[in-house]
């Protein structure tokens, strides 16, 4: 591996500094040893204040534990990509907090005791939160049971448990917060008018119509290479443009990637097919197949129940992972009991299943449930004499009536007690066998954990779905594959590096990198890295992320630093550049040369279309000459689209500026290409006695995007800077 040489040539030095680090880390002074200050942003800033380190972690801590048990309840796994989500769920909220914190207190908002009480319970004209709602259901109806929250607060208030308390303390924080949040939008939303003249020019813009002709020749007729443009007109263009907003540069670093990827060779392949063939004659001679699933399979999942029904890919009914792909539905169907099918291929996935049954009936029923909790004896007798007593009067004609009256399932009460297309494995085992085994119209009670049902069966509909026992295992890259693939990636990167090293000029480097890495095949992408915001999108792996971020951001950064090293990302091994470092503000030329050298283009494809169209006398001439058609249309002020052309606000709005019917524009420059438009009609917009609607509906459009825009205002003034993964990786700024 010819760069670990060169490495290793600079090992002598590595190990004084490496001596030298630790003995400034013990003696308190790295950053003095290299002269770097003190002073740090933490883990963010917001109006300059920096975030408090425990008020985040508290924050981090109650988020978490509030999609975790989100995630329970909808039966889905908590990832530690979830985790990561929670986390900046949690950032985003301590920042809101701390810039609306100040507004609230310039106006002396608060939430007293008594609100805060009516709020978390939902009562005294407040709506239930959701978040609320869904972590404190009753366990027989599903619904919110306010004593469990007031059971949980009392909890709370008398726990020893510091770091419960902590959380505690911070959910009630963020709840009160989240109130005052409300009455300060509301109190915005008080201010919001829109006046009769705004109104009026509303509903003119909407309503006054004009018919065209027009003819457009596209820039795309003209191929980008045929238009020469030297690099004195890109500067000429780039002096006179450089300070509009449409180029306004954010502050941050830009990074040149590209992958080596690792895939699987032939050897590696026919190893996998033998070890799958040899699992094939194992698992169908196999006396326990949970045994042999569970030893072999990468997914420990087996269940000798209906519990392991799986169903076609698309199958509404499919639970996420027990599913097959649609092209074996027929296999699958067409099996038999213990017969093995595959190997085949799920989504990269090698999958060996084995029939160990069928489910073979959708039901449809009809039910009363009296509440009953498993364990209350004297509640559970009490509901079976009131079903033996509803037994007597209930017929299939009455039932829904008695529903409506008696059920105490709020999940079915207002669909008449109906369940319907569901399997087995999908309701608790005595409500199953009862739906499964009794003749269609039977009416009977059973007891469950939730307490006493009655049942009337109502249908059943023949199917066939298999329940499976499944290995699962995926072709991957052996140790050999992977140390090859490597030794690859250091090569690649030597190679550049010897190359573009010898570049004095940054723009040299950044071009020879593109030129190099589609010389040998691979596809170079650009990643944006904000200052304020320093997440490297794109990256399975956490450890790729935080090379790049420092490749990015190392005090000693450059735009044309190559990384030290390939970056290993799961499957792939990624080669990457510093491209760009950027301020915010006016942008540098070579972080908009591109950029303007297409604008330069254009412009004299513009320049190149008008001198063809300016002399002539008609459209029908223009169409003619540049081989295309006059087309016909209707545009509106308020919605500048051309129908057959696309959004060309600069030319909608020339057609608005004192034209009249008849007559045509000059060639205008727009969006996609040069127009010419005629004014064929104008219907004006119908008189009115008032602009009442428009002026409502403007209204309401104001509300509704006021939080948004409020809080947009507001940090865009306070400009948060986002410091943990900088903080995190010891990167100061």
């Amino acid at each position: 591996m010819a760069l670990i040489g060169k490495i290793r040539e600079k090992s002598g030095l590595l190990v004084i500094i490496i001596g030298l680090a630790l003995l400034a880390f013990i003696m308190g002074d790295w950053q003095s040893m290299f002269g770097g200050s003190g002073e740090t942003l933490g883990l963010g800033t917001v109006a300059g204040e920096k975030i408090d380190p425990l008020k985040y972690d508290n924050a981090v801590k109650a988020m978490q534990q509030q999609d975790y048990q989100q995630y329970q309840q909808q039966g889905r796994e908590y990832t530690q990509r979830d985790q990561k989500v929670s986390e900046d769920k949690a950032w985003t909220m301590l920042v809101e907090g701390m810039v609306l914190s100040t507004e609230f207190e310039k106006l002396g908002l608060d939430v007293s005791e008594k609100e805060f009480e009516a709020y978390l319970y939902g009562t005294d004209g407040f709506t239930l939160m959701p978040n609320i709602a869904q972590s404190f259901p009753d366990s027989v109806t599903g619904q919110f049971n306010p004593r469990l929250l007031e059971k949980f607060i009392d909890e709370m208030e008398s726990t020893t448990d510091v770091e419960k308390k902590n959380q505690w303390i911070t959910n009630k924080t963020n709840i009160r917060e989240q109130r005052k949040m409300e009455k300060y939008f509301q109190l915005l939303a008080q201010g919001a008018y829109v006046t009769k003249l705004e109104a009026e020019e509303e509903y003119k813009a909407q309503k006054e119509v004009k018919n065209i002709s027009f003819v457009v020749r596209r820039y795309a007729e003209i191929a980008d290479e045929k238009i020469k443009v030297s690099d004195d007109e890109v500067k000429k263009y780039y002096d006179e443009h450089k300070s509009e907003k449409k180029y306004e540069s954010t502050a941050g670093r830009d990074v040149k990637i590209f992958d080596i990827t690792v895939q699987p060779s032939k050897s590696d392949s026919a190893e996998f097919n033998g070890t799958m063939d040899k699992l094939k004659k194992q698992f169908s001679t196999t006396k326990n197949d949970s045994l042999f699933v569970l030893s072999n399979s990468e997914v420990k999942f087996y269940y000798s129940s209906h519990m392991a029904t799986f169903r076609p890919e698309g199958d509404p009914k499919a639970r996420q992972g027990l599913t097959y792909p649609l092209y074996m539905d027929t296999v699958f169907k067409a099996a038999s009991v213990g017969q093995i099918v595959g190997p085949y291929n799920d989504k990269g996935r090698i999958r060996l299943a084995k029939v160990i049954d069928f489910n073979t009936k959708v039901l449809k029923v009809r039910h009363i449930l009296l509440n009953a909790p498993k364990g209350d004896a004297a509640k559970i007798a009490s509901a079976q004499k009131m079903a033996d007593s509803l037994m007597k009067s209930l017929t299939k004609d009455n039932f829904e009536e008695y529903v409506l009256k008696y059920s105490e399932d709020g999940g079915s009460k207002q669909k008449g007690g109906v369940y319907e297309d569901f399997m087995d494995y999908e309701m608790v085992p005595e409500f199953s066998q009862f739906a499964t085994d009794k003749p269609i119209g039977t009416i009977g009670s059973v007891k469950t954990e939730f307490g006493i049902h009655i049942i009337e069966v109502l249908d059943r509909k023949e199917v066939k779905y298999p329940v499976l026992a499944m290995i699962e295992k995926t072709l991957v890259p052996s140790q050999e594959t992977e140390e090859m693939a490597e030794e690859k990636a250091y090569n690649v990167l030597y190679a550049f590096d010897e190359k573009i090293s010898d570049k004095e000029d940054i723009k040299s480097k950044i071009d020879l990198f593109d030129t190099l890495a589609q010389r040998e095949g691979y596809f170079v992408r650009p990643v944006r890295i904000l200052d304020e915001n320093p997440v490297a999108q794109g990256f399975v792996t956490p450890y790729a992320e935080d090379k790049i971020l420092k490749l990015a951001y190392d005090a000693n950064s450059e735009v044309g630093d190559l990384c030290s090293a390939p970056i290993k990302d799961q499957g792939r091994y990624i080669i990457a550049i510093v491209s760009s470092i950027r301020e915010k503000g006016v942008p540098k030329f070579e972080d908009v040369e591109k950029e303007m050298r297409l604008a330069v283009i254009k412009e004299k494809k513009a320049k190149i279309f008008i001198q063809q169209m300016i002399n002539e006398k008609s459209l029908d001439a223009m169409a003619t000459k540049g081989s295309t058609t006059v087309m016909q249309g209707q545009v509106t002020f308020a919605s500048p689209q051309i129908q057959g052309a696309g959004f060309e606000p600069t030319v909608v709005g020339s057609l608005f500026s004192g034209l009249k019917d008849g007559q045509r524009t000059i060639p205008l420059q727009g969006e996609t290409g040069v127009y010419v438009v005629r004014i064929d009609k104008t219907v004006k917009a119908p008189a009115t006695a008032n602009f009442d609607s428009e002026k409502q509906q403007m209204l309401a459009a104001y509300k509704g995007n006021l939080s948004n825009d409020a809080k947009r205002a507001l940090l865009k003034t306070a400009e948060p800077k986002d410091n943990r993964r900088f903080n995190q990786l010891g990167i100061r700024r």
